[in-house]
């Protein structure tokens, strides 16, 4: 499903749930493109190539590997190329780690998600870890 659907996809699961030997009850798990940084300009700049990835796949060309900012930022974009990934990059959560925690919390409440699944791309390993640790130190310090 795309991220723009997801409050009509939890709904429709939901409405058509019926109980198993496996599961008694729905069970939701909601994903979200997730990057972090120390500050918001890094956050964006790490995050920046997603477009250019996820434009890879879309376009029918098969994923690219990750591109680094810099060479995401090369590339001249066409009208047709943004709106094929805009559903994508606006979803993203970019930022600093309280906002990105807020937000994710935000999520789960309008969807009432049972689990988050997050997913970090960057170009860099070091920076999807430094993500993950400044998001899980966030979201330990919410009062939920």
């Amino acid at each position: 499903m795309t991220p723009g659907t997801v409050l009509d996809a939890v709904r429709a699961y939901r409405e058509a749930f019926r109980p198993s030997e496996v599961l008694s009850e729905p069970y939701v798990l909601v994903s979200a493109d997730v990057v972090v940084a120390a500050d918001d300009e890094t956050a964006r700049r790490l995050a920046s190539p997603y477009g250019r990835w996820v434009l890879s796949i879309r376009s029918g060309h098969g994923a690219i590997p990750f591109p680094s900012p810099d060479e995401a930022a090369a590339h001249r974009w066409t009208d047709q190329e943004r709106e094929l990934v805009a559903d994508r990059v606006s979803t993203q959560f970019a930022g600093v780690p309280e906002a990105v925690a807020e937000k994710l919390g935000a999520l789960r409440r309008a969807t009432d998600a049972d689990e988050l699944l997050i997913t970090t791309i960057t170009h860099r390993h070091a920076d999807r870890v430094r993500s993950y640790e400044l998001l899980a130190r966030a979201w330990e310090k919410q009062d939920w």
